[in-house]
């Protein structure tokens, strides 16, 4: 695919397409990577977009216990509360809005639901799951869970109108209130219609912008709903911008409605990646390792 060069830097390098399939105990989920042709964006290893959909009761799925080792996972809640546990002992409900950041490290097993609440009554579901790599030398740290509420992520508003959420790293004088284990930015852009925001990438950072909702241009690429911006490492600015509105009204996803983006920056690993499943290791033996001790309990219980 043909760049364009900008004012803003750096150029898109790629646009992936999103896949549909299904998660958990048969949620189905948006993803524009992993596939065939791109496996991950060095650190992060995976985006999957839970809805939007409105659930009647008795409808929402989730995440029945499943393992994890060798990296992290971001779980953003934007509609329906989600309870999770591991074998840790952990538990905690996310709501609208919060966020759930699992270091799985050396290994957990870890389960992800509606409540009770939410399952009873149904209601709108929408959520995103990040995957991001560990490097080898942290891969068998212990696990860990971080979680915010939505009070506890930063806003800030761009001067040419968007409002941006970051729940890690630095962007336009904000800091989001997790602790990183790589230097990486995840935000959340809001973006009415004609509005833009730039955003400043260290040189070497890998960075993209996956459209969560409407339309976006990205260094002067068009990138419909759901698609994904990977951008070359030949800058260190680029700006996403909203269509202006065409003077009717928009349904959601339309031009003229408000655009939601992730915006994802991060420094490479530049490691071997071997991953099976729930396990994402740098060698094969590693990975056979990662299925034995789960099968023999070494990454926990669940508790009954």
């Amino acid at each position: 695919m043909a760049t364009h060069a900008l004012t803003a830097g750096r150029t898109v390098a790629r646009v992936a397409r999103p896949f549909h399939t299904y998660e958990g105990a048969g949620f189905p989920v948006r993803r524009p990577f992993p596939t065939e042709e791109l496996p991950f964006v060095d650190p992060f290893l995976m985006i999957d977009q839970v809805g939007p959909v409105e659930l009647a009761p008795g409808e929402a799925k989730g995440a029945p216990p499943h393992p994890h080792r060798g990296f992290e996972t971001i779980q953003y809640v934007l509609d329906g509360d989600i309870a999770n546990a591991d074998s840790r002992g952990h538990r905690a409900v996310v709501r609208a809005g919060g966020v759930q950041w699992l270091t799985a490290g050396s290994g957990i097993v870890h389960e992800a639901l509606p409540t009770p609440e939410f399952l009873a009554s149904g209601g709108r579901q929408h959520m995103l799951q990040i995957w991001l790599n560990l490097p080898a030398r942290l891969k068998g740290v212990p696990p860990r869970s971080q979680n915010a509420e939505p009070a506890d992520l930063p806003v800030a508003v761009t001067p040419e109108g968007a409002e941006l959420t970051v729940l890690a790293g630095t962007s336009h004088g904000v800091t989001g209130p997790f602790e990183t284990r790589t230097p990486v930015l995840v935000a959340h852009g809001r973006l009415a219609p004609g509005t833009r925001a730039e955003f400043t990438v260290p040189a070497g950072h890998n960075a993209m912008v996956y459209v969560m909702r409407g339309e976006a241009t990205v260094s002067g690429e068009h990138l419909p709903d759901g698609h994904l911006a990977v951008l070359a490492r030949d800058g260190e600015r680029f700006t996403v911008e909203a269509p202006s509105a065409t003077g009717a009204p928009a349904a959601a996803g339309a031009p003229g409605a408000v655009t939601e983006v992730l915006v994802l920056t991060g420094e490479p690993i530049g490691e071997p990646v071997a991953r099976s499943g729930p396990f994402v290791m740098n060698t094969p033996d590693e990975l056979r390792r990662a299925e034995r001790d789960f099968r023999q309990g070494l990454m926990g219980r669940m508790p009954v």
